[in-house]
């Protein structure tokens, strides 16, 4: 979506504007998803979160955008296939040290929701349902306080909001049917596809990083 949305808005107002879109479909698949929301993790992310919103407000940090692409690639598809070692050790402080780095990303790449997932799948690797609803429930952490960051900064939300709003509506009218498909899809299958989902989201982050250093 952050790549579509470059075709229709400035490239300045890109990752405002991305959160603000992403605050609301995961607000409707959190709500809709709500009983399955695992809050021994949501907490942990929740203050790794703020801590990690607060250090972005005041350090900018400029790396390579080629760099950062191909590197965030690489990492999806090694989290995505492989289990962190020791990841039953690190537990919920890991999880909250984790949320502090991606949400000082969050602040110059736009989407670390592909981050955000396998890394969730780690800690929740048999109930895919407790994996979308606290996936959602993260992003909603991590987006609302990315919109707070880029509000005081003075980005006027107010200027995209029709676009915000039909973009919300229909997502959440996309989460309605995904939550009914996901009752059907056995775990394995979710598994399956909930992979090869993120290495292509993964394989094109690294091919636009390759495109912009070639």
């Amino acid at each position: 979506m952050l790549a579509l949305l470059g075709v229709f808005v400035p490239v300045s107002v890109l990752i405002p504007v991305h959160g603000a879109v992403q605050l609301g479909s995961n607000t409707g698949r959190a709500w809709i998803q709500r009983q399955f929301i695992r809050m021994d993790l949501a907490r942990p992310f929740l203050v790794g979160t703020v801590i990690g919103a607060i250090v972005g407000a005041f350090v900018v940090v400029q790396l390579p955008d080629a760099l950062m692409k191909i590197v965030l690639g690489l990492f999806v598809v090694l989290v995505t296939w492989t289990r962190i070692p020791g990841i039953d050790r690190i537990g919920r402080s890991g999880l909250g040290i984790a949320s502090s780095i991606l949400a000082l990303v969050t602040m110059m790449v736009g989407a670390t929701g592909p981050l955000v997932s396998p890394i969730l799948a780690q800690f929740i690797p048999d109930n895919r349902k407790a994996l979308v609803a606290t996936h959602a429930a993260c992003m909603f952490i991590q987006q609302g306080l990315k919109i707070v960051v880029f509000g005081l900064a003075g980005f006027a939300f107010g200027d995209w909001l029709p676009m915000v709003a039909a973009m919300v509506f229909t997502g959440y009218l996309g989460t309605q049917y995904g939550s009914k498909l996901l009752d059907r899809l056995p775990e394995e299958q979710f598994r399956k596809w909930f992979r090869i989902g993120l290495t292509l989201l993964a394989f094109d982050l690294v091919r636009r990083g390759l495109m912009a250093v070639v």
